[in-house]
């Protein structure tokens, strides 16, 4: 399970930046600032919990099973947070309207507040 965890950290990190790159570089000259500022709070978070993951995957704080439950947390809500993020500051180059589904964005901030809350719980209940 750690190299999965290790393996997925490595990639969000890597997309996180090439993401960084396409928002600071080219993104500035297709959409609105807010646009912007919206997609670099998705990479902003993504890299986040890339370097998250890296600490989970390499921690012995945790159990197998607690690990599994905040890596599983953690890449549902990237997907949900950031991503929905990087459609809504694309949005008028996305075929269908996309704020039909905006309503993900919370709920996908929801589940990495979960990841760190188990994080935090399985911590302070260790002896």
């Amino acid at each position: 399970m750690d190299k999965n965890i290790l393996a997925t950290a490595a990639f969000l990190g890597m997309t996180g930046i090439l993401l960084g790159a396409f928002g600071a570089h080219g993104l500035k000259k297709i959409v609105e600032p807010e646009s912007v500022a919206s997609f670099e709070t998705g990479v902003r978070y993504q890299i986040y919990h890339a370097l998250f993951l890296l600490f989970i995957g390499t921690t012995t704080l945790l159990n197998e099973a607690a690990k599994k439950q905040i890596f599983t947390l953690v890449v549902t809500g990237v997907v949900l947070f950031s991503v929905s993020i990087y459609f809504l500051a694309l949005k008028k180059y996305i075929p269908f309207e996309i704020k039909k589904i905006g309503f993900i964005t919370p709920i996908g901030g929801l589940l990495l507040i979960g990841a760190w809350g188990m994080l935090f719980l399985n911590i302070i209940k260790q002896k």
